[in-house]
């Protein structure tokens, strides 16, 4: 990733034909033609969330950035919005971008240079994780891409009627976490806290973000990684 914006649009190929999809997915739905779209606060951006949206998510092992870098980029995300509440004022645009890409490139970053332990180069572990993800596929949630890097996970999901964010991230992490400790002989934290997420409002999104996640692992140099799908 080093860095680079998945939802980057190159102008010159223009919206990409909506019947076609590189990795042979079926088309999502997206929230601004699918219902209600709320917003809710998860203590450092404002968060949209629709009971119907297309997500891609991001959600990594709990030591698998420098507590150092960890500490700098946790501090500078609550300080942003903690200095625009105490001046009354809402976040500029500046700041806003500022906050995105603490959400997003830096961090990616240090992901990709797979710090920690790495515990999904495992493939017994690794399978644990997209077990997780696969088992209510299809009942709470629509799966269009997914990979699981040495030391995070990326998803393109539709939320399906009846369900929300929070919780399929949290069957997600729970069901894994248990079986995975249990494996590997530990009882300390596997995931961080936080996820990163980007509600897909579009079809040019989608694709982006579906070829995003399927080449990732090729873009982190890691030849012949099984654990991305679809293939």
């Amino acid at each position: 990733m080093q860095g680079e914006n998945p939802f980057r649009i190159d102008r010159r190929k223009g919206t990409p034909d909506s019947k076609k999809s590189s990795a042979g997915v079926p088309p999502a739905i997206f929230p601004l033609s699918s219902g209600t779209v709320s917003i809710r606060n998860r203590g450092h951006l404002p968060h949209w969330e629709s009971a119907t949206a297309t997500y891609f998510v991001t959600f990594r092992l709990a030591d698998s950035l420098p507590q150092k870098a960890l500490q700098k980029i946790l501090f500078a995300r609550k300080d942003i919005p903690a200095t625009a509440a105490q001046m009354g004022r809402a976040l500029s645009d500046v700041e806003r971008k500022q906050l995105k890409k603490l959400n997003t490139s830096r961090i990616e970053k240090y992901l990709d240079e797979g710090v920690g332990g790495c515990f999904f180069r495992d493939s017994t572990i690794a399978r644990v994780v997209v077990d997780s993800l696969h088992q209510f596929h299809g009942t709470r949630y629509q799966l269009f891409a997914w990979c699981v890097m040495p030391n995070h996970v990326h998803v393109v999901f539709k939320i399906l009627s009846g369900n929300t964010l929070p919780k399929i991230l949290h069957s997600w992490k729970s069901f894994s976490a248990k079986k995975a400790n249990k494996i590997l002989g530990r009882s300390s934290q596997l995931w961080q806290r936080e996820y990163y997420d980007h509600m897909v409002r579009d079809e040019v999104e989608f694709h982006h973000a579906v070829q995003y996640v399927i080449e990732n692992p090729e873009r982190a140099g890691l030849i012949d990684w099984p654990w991305v799908w679809p293939v």
